[in-house]
Formats: C-alpha cells, structure tokens, sequence
C-alpha cells in the first residue's frame, strides 16, 4: 500500500504530508515534523511519556496512527509556550522541582495541561488522579502534583487578571 496524504495542525502550523498508513503519530511527530519532545517509551500506552493533545483530549501518541489524526490538531510539548514565555504548566514544574531525569517531563506537562482545562481547581487527590496514567520512575510525584498545583493557582490568577 502506498503513502496517504494528511493534513494536520502541529503547534498551530498547517501540515500536508504523505504518510505510511503503518506510521504511528509518535514518529511522525519525531521524524516528519522533526518534533522530538514527545519520548517514545513503552510503545503500548502505558508509560504516558509520548502524551500529546489531539482535538483537546490527552492520548498516547504511540498507538494513534498519523493517517487518524487527518485533519486534526496537535499540540506537543514544544507548543506549550507562547515565545519566551513558558506556559504555566512548564513554569510550575521548573519552580517546584517536578522533574529529576526528564524522560517522563513532556508527557507529563501536556497531561497536566489538559488537565487542568478540565479541571481548573483541583484538589491534591484529583491531580494525583488526573495524572495517574502517566508514569514517572524518579520523583515519588509529590513534586509533581506540587507542579500541576503551582500551575492551576497560575493559571486562575491569569484568569481573573484578564476579567
């Protein structure tokens, strides 16, 4: 079978592409778009390090295909900030420590991040919850959940700044 053609929003920019209908959404983004914040670890779902936002739902990119995601959105890690200006998610978890080795860091900060568009005022709990299907093998997640708590105060700061 020969390559199909998508059209795609990356981080806000318009792609067409030819694809492998085989090509999994993770090495799209790595090789076509030369996008490499999302890790690929387990390669079944489990680990969350290759989370991305599609049509603002959190999936693992690593068991989307590309062709499915065909006139769709993408948000990578690399798509959070806005310029120099990192986004609240990325700036909590640079304040409160959230990471050690970094590996799960991408994956986490888009979970937190969409997240936290579902649910602006979370508990302790909920973020644990909310975060619960990514995987990090360094930090004990206090850290974390401390990150994702630094971003939500942020974030409604910003919110009724802007009111």
């Amino acid at each position: 079978m020969g390559k199909q053609i998508i059209n795609v929003s990356v981080n806000g920019k318009r792609l067409e592409k030819a694809v492998e209908p085989r090509t999994l959404l993770i090495h799209f983004l790595r090789e076509e778009c030369h996008l490499t914040g999302a890790h690929i670890g387990c390669e079944t779902s489990h680990c969350g390090a290759c989370t991305v936002d599609l049509d603002g739902e959190s999936v693992k990119s690593c068991t989307h295909l590309a062709v499915q995601c065909d006139g769709s959105e993408v948000l990578t890690v690399e798509g959070l900030a806005k310029g120099p200006l990192l986004h609240a998610v990325q700036e909590g978890f640079y304040k409160e420590h959230g990471l050690q080795c970094g590996f799960c860091t991408p994956g986490m900060l888009m979970r937190s991040y969409r997240f936290l568009q579902e649910n602006p005022n979370p508990s302790e709990d909920e973020v644990r919850a909310g975060i619960g299907g990514n995987l990090c093998r360094c930090t004990g997640y206090q850290n974390i959940v401390k990150a994702v708590m630094y971003a939500a105060a942020k974030l409604q700061q910003t919110e009724k700044a802007a009111a």
